[in-house]
C-alpha cells in the first residue's frame, strides 16, 4: 500500500528518544534528557506582544504563499545587516521552520542519480530527505581532530559529475564546530568552474562563543549565486514550536519553484508567527539572544570541562550552537547501545552518533540548566566506570 519512499525514509532518531525520554518521565521515572535541540528559555516578551497584537488586530486569514512583505524586507534587511549579504523579497520565501525549507529545497531541486556531499557527522534529516527525493548522499567523513570540519582536498576527492549539492552547517548540529571565513573561501575555490548548488544551513548563526561567525553566501561572488541560504528564529530567539525559517537565494527561479510547491503542499505559514517574526529579525530581542548566548556559554564550559575530567571520554570545546559531541571510542563501539544502557540503567537520555553517521560519539545537549547538566554527567561518569569495572 505504501510507496518505496516513504518506506525507504527512517524516522528522526532525535525526535524518538527525546519522545521516549518524556514518556518515561510522565511514568514517574527521574528522567535527564539532554537529547532535544531546543532551547530551555521562553521566547522573549516583544516577539510574544507582536503575537498578541496580531491575534487582537485578526491577522488570522490566508497570507502570501511566500510571506507577507514586510517579513520578507525584515528578512532582507537582517541578511544585509548581519552578513553584508543582498537580496531583493523576490529572492526570499518563508517556510515553516528550516525543515521545511530544506525539503522544499531538496524537492525543487534533486532528480533521481543526483548526488548530494554531506559531511558528517551531519544532522539526521539531511541523508534521508536526499534519499526521498532520489538523490543518493555522498558522505565526507570528519573526526575530532579536524574539529568535524571537511578540507578542500576533501570536498575535492568526493566532488564527480553526478554532484547537484553540497551542505554545510555552521554552526554544526551536532557538534558545534564552525567554519571560518579562510576556510569557507577555500571550500568555494574548489567548486568554481561547476554547477554545484550550496546549502547552508545557518540556523545557529546566533550562538557563537569563539570568534565570529561568517555566512557562506558572503566569502565570494560566487558563492554568492551558488548558495542557498538557510535560516530562522527557532533557536537563537527560542521560537522552536512557532515554525519560521526561511531561504534566500540568488536564483529567483529556484525560489519561484519552492513557492510553487509551497503554494500546493502547505501554503503560507502561520500568520501569527509572521508578524512574531519581525522583531525577532529587526533586533528588538537582541538582548534576549544576548543574555541567551552568555548563559548558554558557561553551560558549555562546565560541560566540558566535566566530561573531559571522565576517564575514558573526551569533548572538544564547540565554538557554537548548544551541543557536545562526546567521543566514546575508547569506553564503546556501540553508540545505540551506549545510549540505550545508559537510559535504561542511569535514567540519561543522550541521541547516539550513529544517528548523525558518525559512531563512537554521542549528542549532548546543554540547552538545559546547569544543575541538571552536573547531575546528568556525573550519572554517565557512574556509567563509564561501570562499563569499564
Amino acid at each position: 500500500m505504501l510507496t518505496n519512499r516513504i518506506n525507504s525514509l527512517s524516522e528522526s532518531i532525535t525526535i524518538a528518544i527525546t519522545t521516549l525520554a518524556g514518556e518515561l518521565k510522565a511514568q514517574g521515572k527521574d528522567i535527564l534528557s539532554f537529547s532535544a535541540g531546543e532551547p530551555d528559555f521562553g521566547t522573549p516578551q516583544v516577539i510574544k506582544d507582536a503575537a498578541i497584537k496580531a491575534i487582537n488586530e485578526d491577522f488570522t486569514k490566508y497570507t502570501a504563499v511566500d510571506g507577507i512583505p514586510e517579513l520578507k524586507i525584515a528578512i532582507a534587511n537582517k541578511l544585509k545587516r548581519d552578513n553584508d549579504l543582498v537580496y531583493t523579497p523576490n529572492q526570499i520565501i518563508v517556510n515553516n521552520g528550516a525543515k521545511h525549507s530544506l525539503f522544499n529545497l531538496f524537492s525543487a531541486t534533486i532528480d533521481k542519480g543526483d548526488e548530494v556531499i554531506i559531511p558528517a557527522p551531519y544532522w539526521v534529516t539531511y541523508p534521508e530527505l536526499v534519499k526521498y527525493c532520489g538523490g543518493s548522499v555522498i558522505e565526507i567523513q570528519t573526526h575530532d581532530y579536524s574539529a568535524f570540519k571537511i578540507t578542500p582536498q576533501q570536498l575535492k576527492d568526493a566532488l564527480s559529475p553526478k554532484t547537484k549539492m553540497l551542505v554545510l552547517t555552521t554552526p554544526s548540529n551536532p557538534t558545534g564546530s564552525v567554519y571560518s571565513k579562510e576556510e569557507l573561501i577555500a571550500i568555494g575555490k574548489v567548486l568554481e568552474g561547476t554547477d554545484v548548488i550550496v546549502a547552508s544551513d545557518e540556523m545557529y548563526e546566533k550562538l557563537i562563543y569563539e570568534g565570529t561567525f561568517t555566512s557562506a553566501a558572503e566569502v565570494s561572488n560566487d558563492m554568492y549565486k551558488r548558495t542557498v541560504t538557510i535560516n530562522g528564529l527557532s533557536k537563537s530567539v527560542a521560537m522552536t514550536g512557532w515554525r519560521f525559517g526561511y531561504m534566500a537565494a540568488h536564483n529567483t527561479e529556484l525560489i519561484k519553484a519552492t513557492k510553487k510547491l509551497q503554494s500546493q503542499s502547505t501554503s503560507n505559514i502561520n500568520s501569527i508567527t509572521q508578524k512574531a517574526a519581525i522583531p525577532g529579525l529587526n533586533g528588538a530581542a537582541d538582548a534576549d539572544i544576548e543574555m541567551m548566548r552568555v548563559e548558554f556559554k558557561a553551560r558549555r564550559d562546565e560541560a566540558v570541562k566535566l566530561f573531559n575530567a571522565v576517564d575514558g571520554l573526551s569533548v572538544l570545546k564547540p565554538d557554537g550552537a548548544f551541543y557536545l559531541f562526546v567521543n566514546i571510542s575508547k569506553v564503546s563501539k556501540d553508540s545505540l547501545n551506549f545510549s540505550k544502557d545508559l537510559l535504561a540503567q542511569k535514567e540519561v537520555a543522550v541521541v547516539p552518533g550513529v544517528a548523525f553517521g558518525s559512531e563512537g560519539y554521542f549528542r549532548f545537549s546543554f540547552a538545559t540548566d546547569i544543575k541538571s547538566i552536573r547531575t546528568g554527567i556525573k550519572r554517565i561518569e557512574d556509567f563509564v566506570k561501570e562499563l569499564k569495572s
